[in-house]
């Protein structure tokens, strides 16, 4: 019994130690003990004893200039190991400069994590007005182009499972609704080889995305370009799903993917 008591301990404060480290790491500038704490729902000695364990591995700094808690170098380690682990991130690194200096726009790249899409790399175009998403930032991913065009081509277990868990939040007036529009979608991203995300997430957004493949024909990322609708017009889309579908391609081969027949 007092065992079971020390486990649920134990987990209890490594859930809280998380939860300090994600909130620290929104705060690019650092943030003050107190209010960490608050944001953490968390009394101030509790958040101090917790940040003093983050801080023996290296994970978290204190600032004592400034006076905030700030990410440290172990944390910046422990992310460089999932990208080294994500080749696909470094062999998209070329095509995704090249595609934004043909597109124009910016370039992400977006992974799949459980019900939802998270950002790993961007480049951003020159353009004054720009989409910039921060890298690790998630999206949903029934409303984002890089969404459904890796579920579209996941296996049909896989993909049903993943839709189940999908409320469809009204993002803006063009969200698709509801199970039927949205397997509806995804079998038109099948047909045509590449998604849109027309204003679904954003009003006044535009995005277009491609999978990329590994050797089993799997989807492992997808690659987007964003910008404003006044600039990625609907007489464009042809033009540029054609220049992210050969982007994605290119990773494919470099990974020696191969794509589903």
């Amino acid at each position: 019994m007092v065992a079971e008591k020390q486990s649920k301990s134990a987990v209890q404060s490594l859930d809280r130690a998380f939860a300090l480290l994600n909130i620290i790491a929104a705060a690019p500038d650092g943030i003050a003990l107190g209010v960490l704490a608050q944001k953490a729902g968390l009394a101030p000695s509790t958040t101090h004893r917790l940040l003093g364990a983050l801080e023996g591995q290296g994970v978290v700094e204190f600032d004592g200039q400034g006076g905030v808690w700030q990410i440290g170098l172990a944390a910046f380690q422990i992310g460089a190991g999932f990208i080294q682990r994500r080749d696909f991130i470094a062999a998209a690194r070329a095509p995704m400069r090249q595609l934004m200096q043909d597109a124009g726009e910016t370039v992400n790249l977006a992974i799949l994590h459980q019900h939802r899409v998270v950002f790993v790399a961007q480049i951003e175009c020159e353009e004054v007005m720009r989409m910039a998403v921060k890298i690790g930032s998630i999206g949903p991913l029934h409303a984002s182009a890089v969404g459904k065009a890796m579920l579209a081509f996941l296996s049909p277990e896989l993909a049903a499972q993943l839709i189940k868990r999908l409320n469809f939040p009204k993002l803006t007036a063009k969200t698709l609704p509801d199970n039927v529009s949205f397997e509806n979608e995804l079998q038109k991203v099948r047909d045509q080889g590449f998604a849109l995300d027309d204003e679904e997430q954003s009003r006044g957004l535009r995005c277009i995305a491609a999978p990329v493949f590994n050797e089993y024909a799997e989807p492992v990322c997808a690659i987007s370009i964003s910008g404003p609708t006044v600039r990625v017009t609907a007489d464009r889309t042809g033009q540029l799903s054609a220049l992210v579908q050969a982007a994605a391609d290119r990773v494919t081969q470099q990974l020696g993917g191969k794509k589903p027949n």
